[in-house]
Formats: C-alpha cells, sequence, structure tokens
C-alpha cells in the first residue's frame, strides 16, 4: 500500500469504522428496522436515540467557557492574558462557536468522534475554526502515545470551478476528490490521484483536534451514545407497532362465524342483523379481553425503563419529577447522567483548551501580536440547576479567603469575560467619588 498514492491509500482504511459511522448516522435519522417492510405493514419509529443524544449534549455544553488568564502577577503577563482573551472572544463570535460546539457535540455523541480544525483565513485576516465531517478523516499516532499525531488526511468534495479556481486543475467530472495530508512539516493536497501542491506547513503544528466522544481502553477512535441503546430502541419500535396493530384492529372488530359454509353481506356496523343457520354462531373477536393489552403495556414500560438505564438519563432528565424532589435527592436521582457528562467534561477539557491555543498561536504568528504564553482556563457551569445567590455567597466567600480568583468566581458565575468586566469594575470605580468617612466623635474638654 505504500508504493500507491495517498487518496488510494486511505480508500483502502478504515473501512469498519466507516461502516459504524454510517450505521449510527442512519439510526440517529429513524432507520431503525432491520429488515425492509412488508407489503402493506405498518411500521412506527420512535427515534428516542437521538433525543438521548441531544439532551446529554446540552447538559454537556451548559455553561462552557474558556478564559486566559496571566501565568504571573507581572503588569505584562496581565496586559498579555487581557489581550489573549478579547483576540479569543473577537474568534468565538466570528466562528459562532456556541453553534458550531453543539453541532459537533450532537454529531460526535452519534458518531463516536468528533474533530475541528484551525486555520488561517487569508482572505479575511482572522482564524477560522471549522468542524470537518469524520468519515474524511483518518490518522497516523505514535503507537504508544495515540494523543500524539504524526499526520492526518482530510478527505472532502469540491466542485470542479472550485478546484480549478485554488489549484488550476480541471478535473473530468462536475466534481472532484481532495486530500489534504498534514504533518507538523509538511502540507501536501492531491485531487483524485494526483498530487497538486506541496508545500512547508505553514503553521508548524497539525490543524486537527481528534476526539472521542467517550474513550474505548487502549482506543484512539471514540464509541458513540447509540452503542448501548440499539437493541432495545428497535425493540421499542416493535413492541409498539404491535400494540398499535392490535388497537386499530379492535376499533375494527373482526367478525367469526362458526358453523356457516359460505355468508355474505356480514357487516359490523350499528343496527346490523346478521342471519346464520341454526345451530351456528356468530360474534366479535375481542383482542383485548383477558388483560392482553396489559402485558403488551408493561413489556413497554420495562424496554422504556432499559433504554433510561442504558442511556445513563433518567426520566427526571426530561423534566418528570413527579416527586418533587430537590438538592442532594435530585442530584442522586440524575447521578447517572452526571456521572456520563462528567466522563465527556473530562476529554473536552484538553480539547477545549487546545483549540484556544491553536486560535491564539495562528494569530500571533500570522498578526505578530504577542499573545502566548497565558494560561488557558476551560470551566464548565453546573449540570444542575443552581440557587444563583447561593453559589454568589460561597464564591464571595472563597475570593475572601483567598482561595478563588475574581476571574474564576465570575466564570464559575457565568460572566463570559471575566477580564472586561474586571476593566468595567475598575472604570466604574475610578469615576465614583470617594466614600466620605465617617464622623468621628469630638473629645470631651476638661
Amino acid at each position: 500500500m505504500d508504493a500507491l498514492p495517498l487518496p488510494q491509500r486511505i480508500a483502502q482504511m478504515d473501512g469498519d469504522r466507516l461502516r459504524r459511522y454510517a450505521e449510527y448516522l442512519a439510526f440517529a435519522q429513524g432507520q431503525q428496522w432491520t429488515s425492509p417492510p412488508r407489503r402493506r405493514e405498518r411500521r412506527l419509529t420512535f427515534n428516542y436515540a437521538r433525543v438521548f443524544a441531544e439532551k446529554v449534549t446540552s447538559y454537556l455544553l451548559s455553561g462552557l467557557t474558556t478564559t486566559a488568564e496571566p501565568l504571573d502577577s507581572s503588569p505584562e503577563a496581565q496586559e498579555r492574558a487581557s489581550r489573549a482573551q478579547s483576540v479569543w472572544n473577537a474568534i468565538a463570535e466570528a466562528n459562532a462557536l456556541e453553534e458550531l460546539d453543539y453541532e459537533t457535540e450532537l454529531d460526535t455523541a452519534i458518531l463516536g468522534d468528533g474533530c475541528y480544525k484551525v486555520t488561517w483565513a487569508g482572505e479575511e485576516g482572522r482564524v477560522r475554526i471549522t468542524a470537518p465531517d469524520v468519515q474524511g478523516i483518518f490518522a497516523w499516532w505514535v503507537e504508544d502515545e495515540p494523543s500524539r499525531l504524526t499526520q492526518v488526511a482530510s478527505r472532502y468534495r469540491l466542485s470542479a470551478s472550485e478546484v480549478q479556481a485554488r489549484w488550476g486543475v480541471a478535473p473530468k467530472g462536475g466534481q472532484a476528490t481532495v486530500v489534504e495530508a498534514w504533518t507538523p512539516a509538511t502540507l501536501q493536497v492531491w485531487v483524485e490521484n494526483t498530487l497538486v501542491e506541496e508545500r512547508p506547513n505553514p503553521y508548524g503544528f497539525i490543524p486537527f483536534i481528534l476526539f472521542p466522544n467517550l474513550r474505548e481502553p487502549k482506543q484512539f477512535w471514540g464509541t458513540s451514545d447509540l452503542v448501548p441503546l440499539l437493541e432495545p430502541q428497535r425493540e421499542l419500535n416493535r413492541a409498539l407497532t404491535q400494540l398499535s396493530a392490535i388497537l386499530e384492529l379492535s376499533g375494527n372488530p373482526i367478525a367469526v362465524l362458526e358453523g356457516v359454509e359460505e355468508a355474505t353481506d356480514i357487516a359490523v356496523q350499528p343496527g346490523a342483523v346478521w342471519e346464520v343457520p341454526e345451530r351456528a354462531r356468530a360474534y366479535l373477536l375481542d383482542l383485548l379481553q383477558g388483560g392482553g393489552v396489559r402485558l403488551h403495556v408493561d413489556y413497554i414500560d420495562l424496554l422504556y425503563r432499559t433504554l433510561h438505564d442504558l442511556g445513563e438519563t433518567p426520566r427526571t432528565a426530561f423534566g418528570d419529577n413527579s416527586r418533587n424532589l430537590s438538592g442532594v435527592a435530585l442530584e442522586m436521582e440524575l447521578h447517572p447522567l452526571l456521572q456520563k457528562v462528567r466522563r465527556k467534561r473530562l476529554i473536552r477539557t484538553g480539547v477545549y483548551r487546545r483549540r484556544a491555543w491553536m486560535a491564539l498561536a495562528l494569530h500571533e504568528k500570522m498578526t505578530g501580536e504577542r499573545l502566548l504564553p497565558v494560561r488557558l482556563r476551560v470551566t464548565w457551569g453546573p449540570i444542575l440547576p443552581q440557587d444563583r445567590g447561593r453559589l454568589a455567597r460561597e464564591e464571595q466567600a472563597l475570593v475572601s479567603a483567598g482561595l478563588h480568583s475574581r476571574r474564576r468566581a465570575m466564570a464559575l458565575l457565568g460572566v463570559e469575560d471575566p477580564e472586561a468586566e474586571l476593566r468595567r469594575i475598575q472604570q466604574e470605580q475610578a469615576r465614583l467619588p470617594l466614600p466620605s468617612p465617617p464622623p468621628t466623635e469630638a473629645e470631651p474638654t476638661a
């Protein structure tokens, strides 16, 4: 394979991984039955799997902030951190990161892997952050250290006119397959099987961040949130379809004739009169007798509970708090969800810190403005609803005791730009008149 052009090599790589992606994506889109329907067969699909992925993603991203903090107390470090924070906020706004992060995390939860790409948009003079489709991403890494990438290839499709404009190559069809191959030192661009560009890496690092949704031990690629839900979801669809058919037939009862060789004009309707021979018997088939429907409902309830247990998303996460739980009791009820979100946040903290570092490093390299080194902190909001008054009092006490900085307290309270907020506070304090000293009592005279 090493003798083949890179596009041909990656076409033979990761077949199992790409098949899994296709299966999970189709499942999330509602293609959940394993066989084609028979003629006139009605099938119901209740897509709980996608709802679970969306729910966990919403909890995961609540209160996400990235802040730049000075490495020491020197004025230079303070100014550098302040400027880095302002630049990062501008990058986040220009790239609509809140929307991009939600779409990427939802895709990651479904497929099992996610990807960010951080590059310099020369025509716009700014950092560009995108989220390439991991179905077109191929990676090589140090065998005993998967976090160290040695090469990343990105495969995507472009129109013939765009390929012509970028690289001066005229592909045969209306579209062409493009492959970018990045190493820390080089960049190659292939159109179909032809190498059209090869030059030094302009950034000095691979501008991709690959990360798993949830990490499999000793594995580079991750696992999807859908894996434990596939079988329960399919069985739930089958059971609900079956119950729906029973109820439909019960609403349109079947006439049963015993001891009758042939019959005409037998209609099930109010006031209908049936004429049957002597000793024959006619009646309506009651599919609901004997409590049979209750068995179906109990089985569906069991499947429903299985979905919530395996998805680690209790019903309470959907707003069903019939027992009016609060405080520690509510936290214990939602404990499986909290643990799942925390496992994801352990991975994402490094991902978002690395992304911010890449963006600041690119801005510094392309503009010459010094922004690094700074300490980049990723702060997550509370997963459960919080009493903001109590949280503010706790942070006030921690700041007063010297255990938390004002910046960290602001980040935990949801302030998007603590540095800018501190500057505004200082400006307000400078404009306000100094408080008058308290009056002192006159000393008594002898």
